[in-house]
């Protein structure tokens, strides 16, 4: 709990402030008991020159693998990586092609859920609030490096239904740029208070 405390130290503030505090520290500790999780999501990758849109079936456990299926577009439409802990594996119709460890000099579609979910986790949360959408209310946080300002290195954007806890919005941005958004269309945990 103390860890818990010291992990939302930065979201401060009173009244509005101190409900999203306690529900991020609630929605921490559904994240960190679940099990499993799966999702349909939309991602667009913005390389600056150059956007994709994807769509994306994913399965994710806690011991095991993560599994990412491309629902769309149509001409790539079953293509499957299977990230594990020691390698990760692109399959489709049968054939698995090892691709080795991710590429460290900059993040590709396959590593948005396991940022996502390792911020929702684990992550510094840097700032966080609550946010009124279609008369829905959400959690929003921000997670980036404990010695890091808004807008430099890595941040991630989570928006979580208040309620639930469902995940509905993931963003990763490098340095002010947002070069991942994951709009999830369905988000369902397992074994999570």
């Amino acid at each position: 709990m103390m860890l818990l405390a010291l992990v939302l130290s930065a979201c401060g503030g009173t009244g509005a402030g101190s409900r999203a505090e306690q529900l991020a520290l609630d929605m921490r500790g559904a994240y960190l008991a679940m099990t499993a999780c799966t999702a349909s999501m939309e991602v667009t990758a913005d390389y600056g020159s150059r956007v994709y849109d994807y769509g994306i079936d994913v399965s994710w456990e806690k011991e095991g693998d993560t599994v990412l299926t491309v629902t769309a577009p149509e001409n790539i439409a079953g293509v499957t990586a299977r990230l594990r802990r020691d390698a990760t594996a692109l399959e489709y119709d049968g054939i698995r092609v090892e691709t080795g460890a991710l590429n460290q000099q900059g993040m590709s579609p396959v590593d948005a859920v396991p940022v996502l979910l390792d911020c929702a986790r684990e992550g510094f949360i840097a700032e966080c609030g609550l946010e009124t959408e279609d008369e829905t209310q959400l959690l929003h946080i921000i997670c980036r490096d404990p010695e890091g300002t808004a807008g430099t290195g890595q941040e991630c954007s989570l928006w979580f239904e208040a309620d639930t806890f469902a995940l509905l919005r993931g963003e990763i941005a490098q340095d002010g740029f947002t070069v991942i958004r994951c709009t999830f269309t369905k988000f369902e945990r397992t074994g999570a208070g």
